[in-house]
């Protein structure tokens, strides 16, 4: 029993330890934002003297904010519903066809994970600019939906094994055909695996930089982090300014991450065990 007790108050000052260690780069970077740039350079560690929103006005227009969140949020929610929309198909039509040559697209699609980016940045961008989709919004969320469909895919094909084929068989009898059942059964009972793809790719769209760097060209495209990256000048960079510019960008990705993060270790542990 004490032993047991030992061990539990070990695991909770290491991972006490671990928050603090993980969070002190967020908290150097709020208190700092707070600072005008002589003060910041004077102590970095201390806590600001007087609460200067400056430089939240500044990022706020520099950065062009609302133009900048519209644009990422267009490419996020675009990117996210064409991946869940895609892959939930895929995923489900090639769990409930066997055979080997679902095998062999299903093992196509998983390989293309081990493949990095930087290994397909130019064929890409070579093949955006002949499909006429790069320098857009659109055509960016169309280049994430292609990219992403093979984790999801990989998701949704280990979590539609767990759905019992008897409810399949009784929308049939009731008279819907395959997209109708997809839809109607299946596709609402896919709700915590698709929570979990979308919590995943949002974060992963919405704090991409190199993309949408290779990817757009004109500035009232730019996405949110994108834009933050202009404030880094080629030969000044005011620190304090980009503190509070990127505390401005955080924030929806950490308030969004606090309400689903429960779905996230669940809906992936469910999509890659099951079946």
């Amino acid at each position: 029993m004490k032993a047991r007790r030992l061990s539990s108050i070990l695991i909770s000052v290491f991972l006490s330890v671990g928050a603090v260690i993980s969070f002190f780069p967020v908290y150097m970077a709020i208190i700092n934002s707070f600072k005008t740039q002589g003060e910041m350079f004077a102590s970095f560690t201390s806590l600001p003297t007087t609460l200067n929103f400056d430089n939240y006005i500044q990022a706020f227009e520099r950065i062009q904010l609302v133009q900048s969140t519209i644009n990422s949020t267009v490419v996020s929610v675009l990117g996210i519903g064409g991946i869940i929309l895609c892959s939930s198909l895929a995923g489900y039509k090639l769990s409930r066809t066997p055979g080997k040559i679902s095998a062999f697209i299903f093992s196509l699609f998983v390989a293309s994970m081990l493949v990095p980016f930087h290994s397909m940045m130019i064929p890409l961008t070579r093949m955006a600019k002949t499909l006429n989709v790069s320098g857009s919004t659109y055509g960016l969320a169309l280049i994430y939906i292609g990219l992403g469909v093979n984790m999801a895919i990989f998701l949704y094909h280990g979590f539609v094994k767990s759905i019992p084929r008897e409810l399949e068989e009784a929308a049939v009898i009731d008279g819907c055909n395959q997209l109708q059942t997809f839809f109607r059964v299946i596709f609402p009972l896919l709700l915590p695996i698709s929570v979990t793809i979308a919590i995943l790719d949002f974060l992963w769209i919405w704090n991409d930089f190199l993309l949408p760097l290779l990817m757009l060209t004109d500035s009232n495209d730019y996405t949110l982090i994108l834009s933050t990256n202009a404030l880094f000048g080629e030969y000044t960079k005011e620190w304090s300014l980009i503190l509070a510019a990127l505390v401005l960008t955080a924030i929806p990705v950490i308030v969004i991450y606090s309400f689903f993060q429960k779905f996230i270790m669940h809906g992936i542990a469910e999509g890659a065990i099951k079946g």
